[in-house]
């Protein structure tokens, strides 16, 4: 991958004392019940392999022992590795002295945990700041950056307080910021939202998301929420029982999941969200250039039963809709062309526009939604039996 920021590979951890009865155990084709029943040694990852980009946001998510969390700690060597290999910035992680390693944590990479864990005795900027602290940064630049990063998550002002004053969202908001302030290359989420309630957890990933459009950090989040990981993740991989079993977008995995587990864990996921115009688009029956005869557009329209169509100019750029009524009083008139019979009567979405978004103008016009890029050349069209067809997964009968 180009830009990789996070490259991971053959990633394992076996706990207990002899790891390599679990590594002969698993290539003969042994589960991990097995393994620990005969041999006491705990599969907890095995040969786990991802690469991440500079700028991504990346989700490991899976249900509770799949492996998910280890997998973020074995990163920064919170847990050491039994096997693998671990590159961040092109930094062999496994071969870092002791002094390596703390200067890779400080400077490199920052974490935001599941619990909050603010120093109750700081106020809310020294908490936001202590990762600078820890780095030596002096004080005056320490309350800069952290201001700044409690602006960012929204808690300007707040520097000064202390974390009992604070409602758990707000301190969970220190603790994104905290993760903030170093500018580190890499953020490590460990499950940061899971412990807030519902409404909370909806704010805070809304905030995460748009500052992650603004700051563009590389990000390895951890969750067991698969809407979550769909609203967040720019790829997801789903693991199980310490493995990957699929790593895609998110509308890859609902669209093409792997395995019959995969496929029944995003069962019940609202593909509107998800799933995008690009997904329902096919490509127009036919379009029209402005000097078409209006006989001629009348024709194909009566013999396609459609009540318009789009008319495109050389570049491919939608000059208008050219629709049934219209295009018949040009030619009751003697038009030669249907330029004067053109109308802006059409909807647009680009290709990443959610399908939830488009119910509203599936049904309003007289041509199916058109899917432009940033000039308005067409793409395609998202006509609205493709798009019901594309949420109830059967895309083919369309």
């Amino acid at each position: 991958m180009a830009d990789s920021m996070v490259e991971v590979e053959g990633l394992s951890k076996i706990f207990g004392p002899h790891p390599e009865q679990a590594f002969d155990a698993l290539q003969a084709g042994k589960t991990k019940d097995q393994i620990l029943e005969e041999t006491g040694q705990v599969v907890a990852v095995q040969d786990v392999s991802f690469e991440v980009a500079k700028g991504e946001f990346f989700v490991v998510m899976g249900l509770s022992g799949s492996g998910k969390s280890t997998v973020v700690r074995l990163l920064n060597r919170l847990i050491e590795p039994t096997r693998g290999r671990v590159h961040i910035g092109g930094e062999d992680v496994l071969q870092l002295s002791k002094e390596g390693l703390r200067q890779l944590r400080m400077r490199r990479i920052s974490m935001v945990f599941q619990h909050f864990a603010l120093f109750p005795h700081r106020t809310v900027g020294e908490n936001a700041a202590y990762g600078l602290k820890v780095q030596g940064v002096d004080e005056d630049e320490r309350r800069r950056r952290g201001n700044e990063a409690l602006e960012r998550v929204g808690l300007g002002g707040w520097f000064d307080n202390y974390p009992h004053e604070l409602s758990g969202g707000m301190q969970q908001r220190v603790g994104l910021a905290r993760g903030l302030a170093p500018d580190a290359d890499v953020m490590l989420m460990d499950e940061p939202f899971s412990a807030l309630d519902p409404l909370i957890r909806r704010d805070m990933q809304d905030l995460l998301w748009q500052l992650q459009t603004e700051i563009k950090k590389t990000i390895v989040f951890i969750t067991h929420d698969l809407n979550e990981a769909m609203r967040l993740g720019d790829r997801i991989a789903v693991m199980r029982d310490g493995a990957v079993v699929q790593i895609g977008t998110g509308e890859e995995i609902i669209r093409d999941p792997a395995t019959e587990y995969v496929a029944d864990f995003v069962a019940d996921v609202d593909r509107s969200r998800v799933l995008t115009a690009e997904s329902a688009m096919r490509e127009p029956r036919r379009t029209f250039s402005p000097d078409a005869s209006p006989r001629d557009v009348l024709t194909w329209l009566d013999q396609s039963e459609a009540n318009g169509v789009y008319v495109l100019d050389g570049d491919g750029t939608i000059l208008g809709v050219a629709r049934d009524d219209r295009v018949a009083a040009a030619a009751r008139t003697g038009e030669t062309s249907i330029k004067g019979a053109l109308m802006d009567g059409y909807a647009t979405a680009t290709l990443d526009t959610a399908l939830q978004d488009l119910f509203g103008d599936s049904s309003r016009h007289s041509v199916p939604i058109a899917v432009v890029d940033g000039d308005r050349h067409l793409l395609g069209v998202v006509p609205r039996a493709s798009l019901l067809a594309t949420l109830s997964g059967d895309e083919e009968t369309v």
